[in-house]
């Protein structure tokens, strides 16, 4: 299976999630390619959408190899892997101060993305989380984490496109798992004709669209 661009990912993605549209769900999105996906989720679903602010702890001489993840949050919530660690031989305090620019960004991404807004109120409700797909799972695997410490009645992960090995250790982490495609290696984005990056600006809008945490879209 192929995916036109993430919208076409988002609706597929929905289709497949029908059955929890009686359920009020909010959807949870993974900024910045993840809240498009979601928004077709959401709209289809009649349900809240709000974001899950987390951030890739990347190696310092390759950044896209992932020694963790962190999670916004009053405490945020880091989650490791120390695989990568070891094997690229990062030292604790090259951990600790790249996690601590990931923060940095994250508040960043709060302010622009939220401003005042409130996170939506997932305690006792089901919860999609939902991204554009998984390559290592580092950055879904603490999103699920910190969603779960949120007390959701249910928390499913939703995804289009993700590696079968990658989901297998992910299931101890979300009450259902929901997937179209599998990845083989961990290339998302070779899944997609069109991928291009997705801009702060085209989160803000998406956003706009579902201004009530508590409530499904405007119809």
């Amino acid at each position: 299976m192929r995916f036109r661009d993430r919208s076409d990912a988002g609706r597929r993605l929905a289709a497949a999630l029908g059955a929890y549209a009686g359920q009020r769900p909010v959807v949870l999105a993974l900024p910045r390619g993840g809240v498009i996906v979601a928004a077709e989720v959401a709209a289809a679903l009649s349900a809240a959408i709000d974001v899950v602010l987390v951030r890739k702890i990347g190696a310092p001489q390759q950044p896209e190899l992932a020694m963790g993840a962190v999670v916004d949050g009053e405490r945020p919530i880091t989650v490791r892997n120390d695989d990568v660690i070891g094997m690229t031989g990062a030292t604790e305090t090259e951990f600790r101060e790249i996690r601590d620019r990931e923060i940095t960004e994250i508040g960043r991404r709060r302010e622009r993305y939220l401003g005042s807004r409130p996170h939506a109120d997932v305690t006792g409700r089901t919860v999609i989380l939902v991204d554009d797909g998984i390559a290592t799972g580092a950055t879904v695997r603490a999103a699920l984490q910190a969603t779960r410490r949120r007390r959701p009645r249910k928390l499913v992960l939703a995804v289009p496109v993700a590696p079968p090995d990658v989901l297998d250790g992910l299931r101890g982490e979300a009450d259902d798992i929901v997937c179209l495609e599998a990845l083989e290696g961990s290339a998302v984005a070779m899944t997609y004709d069109d991928f291009a990056e997705v801009s702060d600006a085209a989160v803000i809008e998406i956003l706009a669209r579902f201004p009530d945490a508590g409530a499904g879209p405007h119809s």
